[in-house]
């Protein structure tokens, strides 16, 4: 397994990722339709490109040469803190540590720069227990307004470097 930092060539791997890792991740959460609106609000090339430069990194993992999830993550170093925004491993390549691999290379990326590193979790998202495994906490509660009507009921987690060596 091995992991490469991603650039706009990759974001049709990206996408895909996304479109085949969505389905099956929020099924229970999300309404089709608000899953479809969320998809393109976030994975659009657009979005994608948008999001690559205002500063989001991308990695991507392989396994035998097959590309089968990524992360992504951003550095505010004025603010001392690192973000992770997302981290999807293709539904056939999960359970092999993959997500593990990839947590841990944002972390020793952002780790220099950072006091903690921060996400947003569906609070009925079963990576939840992934994170909490990962010595994240539970920070606090958000409800956020993505448009349409449709709204992100997140836990947002943290992970304290000065607390965890």
């Amino acid at each position: 397994m091995r992991c490469l930092k991603a650039s706009e060539k990759d974001i049709p791997l990206i996408r895909d990722v996304a479109y085949r890792t969505w389905p099956l991740a929020y099924k229970e959460i999300l309404s089709a339709s608000q899953m479809e609106y969320m998809l393109e609000k976030f994975y659009s090339d657009g979005a994608l490109k948008g999001q690559m430069n205002s500063g989001h990194h991308f990695l991507l993992v392989y396994l035998n040469h097959t590309p089968a999830g990524f992360a992504s993550y951003s550095i505010d170093e004025s603010e001392s803190i690192s973000r992770l925004h997302k981290l999807y491993v293709l539904p056939e390549y999960q359970k092999l540590g993959l997500g593990q691999f990839l947590l841990n290379e944002v972390i020793q990326n952002v780790r220099p720069l950072s006091e903690k590193l921060e996400l947003n979790v569906n609070r009925y998202n079963n990576a939840l227990h992934f994170y909490e495994r990962n010595h994240f906490k539970v920070a606090r509660t958000e409800d956020i307004d993505i448009g349409k009507g449709y709204f992100m009921n997140d836990y947002v987690m943290e992970l304290s470097f000065r607390e965890n060596g």
